[in-house]
């Protein structure tokens, strides 16, 4: 059964996406909290020159030879982009915009120059068809198996290791370089084998589903992470979770649509990432809304309470007739009925006819507002005039 299901085209289709989707969110995971995601996009297009560079040199357009020279591109790109950085005549962003599109453009021209018979397309490195990846097999055990399935399950696997061993100096560098430089740490050395993984990781990826689609899931699972958790794990689990579900979800809307596969599997990451964006239970758009509103009739009972508690000692103060709120606290008329229903509702407050007193809740709900005030204009002393 495992034999005939790796043999299948869906699954092979499938499968290659899911495990480009999981190496690229492991390592995207920690690109996106260093706010370096824009790397992969750099890396992604310059090592275009890697890989002519480097069939320039050994006349291989594949194998290990080719994912070292891109690894060495990609340490390249980041090399040159803090070099830039570090003259603080143009900021980092600035810098990856200057820096991949010449190391691609003069892998361009290089593979139109010298390597016009060999089998590197630029369209194919950044567009890629995931669509075709069982066209190309490798007999493993007498089983033939997409070659690209293989390839993405070995670097996947690689990854996986480099996180699980290193995950607590990975966590300590990414949040705090100081700290763990100051514990003996190296977080440069982490952070550029980082970046070469992520090299190798692009170029194990072209044949499959190219630059564009590698951006996309190394930079979208792991944001949509981001918004639904505060914790690392979870955080890598959710990306990693968001590729398996784009995968095979674009992959269905991909052939129900008759569009492209890779194109559908973005969009259907990107989709995943506006749905927690929209609706994530802390960092979500609408979440954010809900505790907002919350606050502000919260701060609605407040200030009535203050209001109150400072002309509770006024038996005869209008401030504590139901008629006055619209005056003295500059609330229109319906906003005012709205709060005093809340107030009552929530016993804050109490009517005795016209007059509002405060419950023991408001009143401790006005002390909660005053005293840290009262605190600090006792602690500061009066000021000269």
């Amino acid at each position: 059964m495992i034999v005939d299901a790796l043999q299948s085209i869906p699954v092979s289709i499938v499968a290659t996406g899911a495990l480009v989707g999981t190496a690229a969110s492991l390592l995207g995971a920690f690109l996106v909290l260093r706010e370096n995601s824009m790397l992969t996009d750099a890396i992604s297009h310059s090592i275009v020159f890697g890989i002519v560079v480097t069939w320039l040199l050994t006349r291989q357009a594949s194998g290990p030879v080719q994912i070292v020279g891109a690894a060495l591109t990609g340490l390249l790109t980041v090399w040159l982009t803090e070099l830039l950085t570090r003259t603080e005549r143009v900021k980092n962003d600035a810098a990856i915009g200057l820096v991949f599109p010449a190391l691609f453009s003069i892998g361009v021209l290089l593979l139109n120059l010298y390597a016009r018979d060999v089998h590197i397309d630029t369209h194919t490195v950044l567009l890629g068809e995931i669509g075709f990846v069982w066209l190309d097999t490798i007999s493993i055990a007498g089983v033939e198996i997409a070659s690209s399935l293989v390839w993405m399950a070995v670097v996947t696997v690689v990854n996986l290791l480099f996180v699980v061993v290193l995950y607590k100096e990975l966590k300590l560098s990414t949040f705090d370089a100081a700290l763990a430089r100051s514990l003996g740490f190296r977080p440069g050395v982490l952070f550029y084998a980082l970046l070469a993984l992520t090299s190798v990781t692009a170029v194990a990826a072209f044949d499959a589903v190219g630059a564009v689609l590698f951006v996309a899931f190394a930079i979208v699972p792991p944001s949509t992470g981001y918004l639904l958790t505060d914790r690392l794990w979870r955080m890598i689990a959710i990306g990693v979770a968001s590729s398996f579900v784009a995968s095979g979800l674009g992959y269905a809307l991909a052939l129900r649509w008759d569009v492209s596969i890779g194109g559908t599997m973005a969009a259907t990451a990107g989709g995943l990432l506006a749905l927690a964006f929209l609706f994530g239970p802390r960092h979500g758009l609408i979440a954010q809304e809900i505790r907002r509103a919350r606050l502000a009739r919260r701060n609605d009972l407040r200030a009535l309470a203050v209001h109150l508690f400072n002309h509770e000692d006024d038996a005869d103060a209008e401030e504590s007739l139901v008629a006055a709120l619209h005056e003295h606290l500059r609330w229109p008329a319906p906003r005012a009925r709205r709060i005093l229903v809340r107030a009552l509702d929530e016993t804050v407050v109490r009517r005795d006819g016209r007059r509002l007193e405060l419950t023991p809740k408001g009143r401790a709900l006005a002390r909660e507002i005053l005293e840290p005030w009262n605190r600090d204009a006792e602690a500061s002393p009066p000021r000269a005039v």
